[in-house]
């Protein structure tokens, strides 16, 4: 078992304890290295969230045999806003959130998020497979669409 592998076997069960989805771990650079946990929920995380789940991480990766001792600095985060929406989970959080649409053809679409079925997404009234989208990212608004309201 890889090192990645270690890493993610053993820090998914309190991750997912504490109701929270593990996005994705990387292992890079020099040294030290940088560990990189990304972590995410079906609301978005706060900073004490985030830290508890660094403590928790932290303490079993302590007694990881796979990384000896090998000298690495511990980053935990959540998803940024560039990040893609890549599962049907990410949709239903950025629910009403502008997206820009890039599909498998080449062709862009830029709307607002809408239902989510079972293989499909509704952006702008017009219905979405999610397998012919190539990249979906959210767009930074500084407004909200809701009259009134500030993000």
């Amino acid at each position: 078992m890889g090192v990645i592998q270690a890493i993610t076997a053993a820090i998914t069960p309190v991750i997912e304890g504490s109701g929270n989805y593990l996005e994705e771990v990387t292992f890079e650079g020099g040294s030290p290295k940088i560990l990189t946990v990304v972590i995410d929920s079906d609301a978005y995380l706060n900073l004490d969230q985030v830290t508890a789940a660094t403590k928790e991480i932290s303490e079993i990766l302590e007694n990881l045999p796979e990384l000896g001792e090998t000298p690495f600095t511990l980053e935990v985060t959540s998803p940024g806003i560039n990040r893609p929406l890549t599962l049907p989970r990410h949709w239903i959080k950025n629910r009403d959130r502008l997206v820009l649409i890039t599909f498998v053809n080449g062709e862009t679409l830029k709307g607002r998020i809408g239902d989510l079925a079972a293989s499909s997404i509704i952006v702008e009234g017009r219905e979405v497979a999610l397998a012919d989208i190539a990249q979906a990212t959210v767009e930074i608004e500084f407004k909200s669409h809701k009259k009134g309201s500030v993000e």
